[in-house]
């Protein structure tokens, strides 16, 4: 696998992490995946129900937490760490302003489009800054804005199929359209990527669905720089969710991963149980709403409240949540290390380098 630069970041392994919230991507694995020569990152959803101070509230809990997060990493490594900021949030300007603060090697947002995320960088940030789409329409539309708003342009992509755990950037009925598989958007993004080529290097980087070495080879030779990766880290040692949670993976059938509709308005996979049958059946609603995390969000229409049911589920209260996961979350057979993870990558991508005889 070859290294590349987001920036004047060398990225040895070609892997992103990807963010996964609430809970199950923080510091523990973020540094794993970083001394692996890989982008570890910490996910910043929901981080005000992980550190509750007295007297205290949900946003202002959010900065506190996702600076003792940062400031964790750094401890546990040198490599290169990102924060996941979905556009969606409240408090998304909180959130990049304390990672710009705080000298986060890298923001990457989603969920909805960041146009307005260069304005947040001073003369002395270090922060690189990743958009992720779902199409080149957006990949094109950021990069326009970005260079006649800010004169800057994306640092890198990540172009997100709809194979994807967590929340989609597609309808419902584009998820199984071929015109919409990330083997058809990759090429297209990285097209667009090529027109700013005078004025900066832009890497694009693949992301879901994505599982083996096989894959991310596959990816790289169709024009991408690296892969992102969330699913196939959440069976790590090191990911920071619980052991329950973990073994809900494990446990899982094909026939389990499933299309939910979610609270804040968009289609999201995740593994059945009791709690997503509970909802479908009508018998889970939220009573209020302490939190606002999710300007899409309506909780007065809304079966339940997404960031309780993800922390819960985290935390291993699989009555009270649910498990968001790729399409290849059954193949998960046992925990291993971050370590182990990555060698298995790197001899399958090896294998599939071979010449076919």
């Amino acid at each position: 696998m070859k290294s590349f630069f987001i920036g004047n970041l060398e990225i040895k392994l070609p892997v992103i992490q990807g963010g996964m919230g609430v809970g199950v991507s923080l510091s523990g694995l973020a540094s794993a995946v970083a001394n692996e020569g890989g982008i570890g990152v910490i996910s910043c959803a929901g981080l005000g129900l992980l550190y509750r101070q007295p007297a205290s509230d949900y946003l202002s809990d959010c900065i506190w937490g996702l600076k003792e997060e940062i400031r964790k990493a750094k401890e546990k490594t040198k490599g290169v760490v990102g924060i996941n900021i979905m556009v969606a949030l409240t408090n998304f300007a909180d959130m990049v302003r304390t990672s710009i603060a705080e000298k986060a090697d890298v923001i990457f947002a989603g969920a909805g489009l960041p146009l307005d995320l260069p304005s947040f960088l001073k003369s002395d940030s270090i922060t690189k800054l990743v958009p992720i789409v779902s199409s080149s329409r957006a990949a094109k539309i950021i990069c326009d804005k970005w260079f006649a708003n800010y004169n800057y342009l994306p640092d890198a992509i990540v172009v997100e199929g709809p194979k994807a755990g967590g929340h989609l950037g597609f309808k419902t009925n584009q998820l199984e359209d071929a015109n919409y598989a990330l083997e058809q958007i990759v090429p297209e993004v990285v097209e667009v990527a090529q027109t700013y080529k005078e004025h900066k290097n832009i890497p694009v980087i693949a992301a879901g669905g994505i599982h083996s070495g096989q894959d991310i080879y596959r990816f790289i030779e169709m024009g991408a720089s690296g892969v992102q990766m969330g699913t196939i880290f959440v069976t790590t040692d090191e990911c920071d969710a619980s052991l329950t949670f973990k073994n809900v993976f494990i446990d899982s059938k094909k026939e389990d991963i499933k299309i939910i509709n979610s609270p804040v308005g968009m289609p999201g996979r995740a593994i059945d149980g009791l709690f997503i049958r509970k909802v479908e059946s009508g018998s889970e609603t939220p009573k209020s709403c302490p939190y606002h995390c999710i300007r899409t969000c309506d909780y007065s229409k809304s079966p339940y409240c997404i960031i309780l049911a993800l922390y819960n589920a985290a935390k291993g209260n699989m009555e009270k949540g649910y498990a968001f996961a790729g399409v290849n979350a059954h193949l998960a057979k046992k925990i291993i290390s971050v370590k182990e993870t990555i060698a298995s990558l790197k001899a399958e991508f090896l294998l599939a380098k071979q010449p076919v005889l």
